[in-house]
């Protein structure tokens, strides 16, 4: 069994944290602060909580002044990059989130922290704090970061101001109009580092869900300038082709084909909850088939009579034949992350963005589940 991520902060990691505080500040108690962190509340806190925690004992054992503490925490940060762990990186952010709760009437010093502490961790989430207080600054500061020549520097400036970042709050000045954001990416376009053109993607996939034209005008003008770019529009638009967007599609050479023939599906009529669904089919074409996106989406039973569509992919490539038969099997394994209701379900084959055949098909329970 997978262990539980609230465990990364282990005793021998508060433990060699201690002694490193200690060693640059020499008023730390490790002991009180160990104990404080170990108290009694600490096994029924989540990961989260257990972070705030840790900041709220680091808080009360180091200096009020918050330059100072700071600066301890600074020192304290490279001793531990020099240790080149980078299996710590979930546990270090605890040096973003004291920025985060305790800096925010500091900007410039905790500016300049966050330089730090985003090595080898992240500071995505603190930072997006200073964006809404101190949105100019912030966003002139981040323009300088998209041209610093350490990529995990980069990097924040793009995945801290993305508009929807996951486990983060959203950004509603930048949901609503993104030109600040866009200076930033505009900087990036080119990046050729892997952990920068993710995020540089992933951003203007946020952004394409409140401004569609504004990424489909971007990907018109990046799409073929070169293999990095090319990159970062395929996956920047990944939202925009599950949609079945057909000006995206064009751009990617997915056109609609009205002589292919989508026939001979099969399929099962019912599936129980832990188990597989198969289905098949066959599409043809009196020439090549060509360039297709394949995809099926399942209408998920929901409560109240309710359904939630979901796309999956299958494949995209150039067909050289004429005739191709596609096996596909979707599994209804029970996982914590998804709810499955019994009832009548409804899946769709999609080609190049067009549902060509849907039917449906009835999930059942297991007969030992109870309702």
């Amino acid at each position: 069994m997978a262990e539980l991520l609230k465990n990364l902060y282990t005793k021998e990691y508060i433990n060699s944290l201690s002694l490193l505080l200690s060693k640059n500040y020499s008023s730390f108690n490790s002991n009180n602060f160990i104990n404080n962190v170990f108290d009694s509340s600490w096994q029924n806190l989540e990961l989260k909580q257990r972070m705030r925690h840790i900041n709220n004992c680091m808080y009360n054992h180091l200096p009020k002044d918050y330059e100072k503490a700071i600066f301890i925490l600074k020192n304290t940060y490279n001793e531990i990059l020099n240790k080149k762990d980078k299996s710590e990186a979930l546990q270090n952010m605890i040096f973003q989130d004291y920025v985060e709760i305790y800096g925010l009437d500091n900007c410039d010093i905790s500016i300049n922290a966050m330089q730090t502490f985003t090595l080898s961790s992240t500071c995505e989430f603190a930072i997006r704090q200073y964006i809404l207080k101190y949105e100019d600054k912030t966003m002139k500061q981040m323009l300088l970061w998209a041209k610093d020549s350490n990529e995990e520097i980069r990097r924040l400036a793009s995945e801290g101001c993305r508009p929807r970042l996951p486990w983060a709050f959203a950004l509603p000045i930048f949901k609503k109009d993104p030109s600040k954001v866009l200076e930033v990416l505009d900087i990036l376009q080119d990046d050729t580092a892997m952990y920068v053109k993710k995020s540089v993607a992933n951003n203007l996939n946020d952004i394409s869900k409140d401004h569609e034209d504004i990424v489909i005008d971007i990907a018109k003008k990046w799409y073929g300038q070169n293999e990095h770019k090319n990159w970062i529009i395929k996956h920047a638009c990944r939202t925009l082709l599950k949609q079945g967007n057909q000006e995206i599609l064009t751009i990617f050479g997915y056109k609609q084909n009205k002589s292919i023939i989508l026939d001979n599906f099969k399929m099962q009529d019912d599936v129980t909850m832990g188990e597989n669904i198969e289905f098949s089919f066959n599409l043809s074409d009196e020439k090549n088939l060509g360039k297709l996106r394949i995809e099926y989406s399942i209408d998920f039973v929901r409560l109240n009579n309710k359904s939630n569509n979901k796309v999956f992919f299958i494949a995209q490539k150039e067909f050289n034949e004429s005739s191709k038969t596609i096996n596909k099997k979707h599994s209804f394994k029970l996982i914590n992350t998804r709810k499955y209701y019994a009832g009548i379900h409804k899946i769709n084959i999609i080609i190049n963005g067009i549902i060509m055949h849907t039917q449906k098909f009835e999930l059942k329970e297991k007969k030992n589940d109870k309702k």
